[in-house]
């Protein structure tokens, strides 16, 4: 595994969990900074199958998000840390939730930004929105039309070059950004020529679209057992994770709230953005 601790070791820890298929790089410095000026240690590390950590040979060795949380709780071993303030956005929001529920002596608070109930199976939204059909009322929405419509031109997209792999990445970003807030394509392109440059094996990073839909028991416990403070951090223009899918996860932890941000996608690459959501987790992990 891969990672990187800043400021005072002696400060509380921040631990960062990223997205699917995305290394710690997914977490903008401006964020890490805003987190170290405020008084906190920070460690963001890259996933089994990214950037500069080992890759596995899913179809030999498969994976699930109790192994993904597991790397997590190893990084804070690592650093000799027994309870950290734990960050999860997207697919890291699940791990997070994983940790709280499971290894909650390790959570001293929560945060999950642009994720949903680490118990909710999207597969059959997904299948029905491909398909044309309605969505279901009784289940959380897909994501956006503009977002399934990039997928399809996506898969068509010539990737054999280094310049067609972060064309094709640069593409997703903006579109997961959404269209209200302003795309910062500056930072976009270090994201996506810092994660391509990194990484060991691009292919492997797919492993983890593998691994978020096996639905073991674990994931099926109850959030109502979560006793770490816990705020849900969610854009109302998020095209993969409609704003429902916070305000479900919001409902099922006790005492969780939702701060909803106008405008903001499925991604942190807007600028200002990133201190923004830093500031925030700030103030929760300081009350």
């Amino acid at each position: 595994m891969w990672t990187e601790r800043f400021g005072d070791a002696g400060d509380p820890a921040v631990l960062l969990v990223m997205g699917t298929s995305t290394p710690g790089l997914g977490w903008p410095d401006d964020l890490v900074e805003t987190l170290v000026s405020g008084g906190c240690t920070v460690i963001r590390f890259d996933h089994r199958d990214t950037g500069r950590s080992d890759c596995v040979d899913f179809t030999a060795h498969p994976y699930a998000l109790a192994d993904l949380a597991s790397d997590a709780i190893a990084v804070l071993d690592a650093y000799g840390i027994t309870t950290a303030h734990v960050a999860g956005a997207s697919l890291g929001g699940a791990v997070a939730q994983w940790l709280a529920v499971h290894r909650p002596e390790r959570v001293a608070t929560l945060t999950l930004i642009m994720t949903g109930p680490m118990g909710a199976d999207a597969g059959p939204a997904w299948a029905r929105a491909l398909a044309g059909q309605e969505p279901d009322p009784d289940d959380l929405p897909p994501p956006a039309p503009r977002f399934l419509e990039h997928l399809m031109r996506s898969a068509t997209m010539p990737r054999t070059t280094r310049e067609e792999n972060i064309a094709a990445g640069l593409e997703t970003w903006r579109v997961l950004n959404g269209e209200v807030l302003p795309f910062d394509e500056e930072a976009a392109r270090r994201l996506v020529e810092g994660s391509h440059d990194a990484s060991r094996n691009l292919a492997a990073a797919a492993n983890h679209d593998l691994a978020g839909r096996v639905m073991k028991p674990d994931r099926l416990a109850p959030l109502s057992s979560v006793k770490a403070p816990t705020l849900v951090v969610h854009g109302t223009e998020d095209p993969l994770r409609p704003l429902k899918h916070g305000e479900a996860v919001a409902a099922q932890i006790p005492g969780a709230q939702l701060e909803p941000i106008a405008g903001m996608g499925h991604a942190f690459l807007s600028p200002g953005l990133p201190r923004r959501v830093a500031e925030i987790i700030l103030q929760h992990t300081s009350t």
